[in-house]
């Protein structure tokens, strides 16, 4: 098989490992996330897998569309499918990463030629697509706002929001912290441990140790999200979930995000692990067959 071969036929499976991305981080017991069997006040696992059913359709073809088209229709298809916001920053991320195909480029490549391809018009799109879904703490923009009309790209606007968001920071530094810090994160615990679940749940530690969660900073402020990192660093030095100590400790943790309305929610770092987790396998890094749950009975 030739490499164009083989990245037609990774193409084809676009959107299967979109959908499987989305289910795997919503099916891990995570710290301060939804997961099976335990929801938010209006939000339940069903509606974050509704939602990766309706989005699917439109990866199904990609770079058929533009990045900023596809992410206002996943928006206002998630919006038709659960009425709310599950997944804008998902969308967002993966959007990008999807419409990443222009062989004989290997992928890493590719995306950062599509980064650099965005218009004005991936610009309007995308701020159509927030204001629609109208995400918790979204406040005013000095630069840019989301609610006036755009006048530069789509990468240039997400590099003005890079400093107060990670998701936009991906389209700034060309989805450096997915490749360089996410994904080996991801595999290397994927390799200790032999399942999807607790790779999912170490490299969620690993990212609230590294980054305050953007979303925890909107909604309560940056010191607050660097209480949740500091607390993240505690559960970490413990032996994170690789230890007794380091589960209680993780366990305590959950229980500290959620102990006020499921504010102190890392959903930012959600979005992020949803996106490595599509990069693995895109990367045929690990597969949809590939063993999930993890069995440990002093964990959530």
């Amino acid at each position: 098989m030739t490499a164009t071969s083989e990245y037609t036929t990774v193409r084809s499976e676009v959107d299967l490992l979109a959908e499987v991305a989305c289910i795997w981080e919503v099916g891990s017991r995570k710290p301060g996330n939804v997961y099976p069997g335990v929801s938010f006040p209006d939000t339940s696992a069903v509606d974050f897998i509704l939602s990766a059913a309706a989005i699917r359709g439109l990866f199904r073809f990609p770079g058929s569309s533009g990045t900023g088209w596809l992410i206002k229709r996943a928006v206002e298809e998630t919006r038709a499918a659960v009425g709310k916001n599950t997944n804008l920053g998902i969308i967002i991320l993966l959007a990008p990463l999807a419409n990443a195909f222009s062989p004989p480029l290997e992928f890493r490549p590719a995306v950062a030629k599509e980064l650099v391809e965005l218009t004005t018009d991936d610009a309007r799109f995308v701020f159509e697509a927030i204001r629609l879904a109208s995400p918790g703490g979204l406040g005013d923009a000095p630069e840019q706002d989301v609610r006036e009309e755009p006048t530069v790209t789509l990468l240039e606007a997400m590099k003005l929001a890079a400093d107060r968001d990670m998701v936009a920071q991906q389209y700034a530094n060309g989805f450096a912290d997915v490749f360089d810090f996410g994904l080996p994160a991801f595999l290397n615990a994927f390799e200790r441990f032999g399942c999807v679940e607790a790779a999912i749940i170490d490299s969620q530690l690993c990212w609230l140790a590294k980054y305050p969660d953007s979303l925890i900073a909107r909604k309560r402020g940056i010191a607050v999200a660097v209480e949740v990192q500091q607390r993240a660093k505690e559960v970490q030095a413990l032996g994170g979930i690789a230890t007794p100590e380091g589960r209680r400790a993780g366990v305590a943790l959950d229980k500290h995000l959620r102990y006020d309305g499921n504010k102190l929610n890392p959903g930012t770092t959600a979005d992020l692990i949803t996106a490595c987790l599509f990069v693995a396998l895109r990367e045929n890094k690990v597969l949809p067959s590939a063993p999930f749950r993890w069995n440990s009975p002093d964990w959530l």
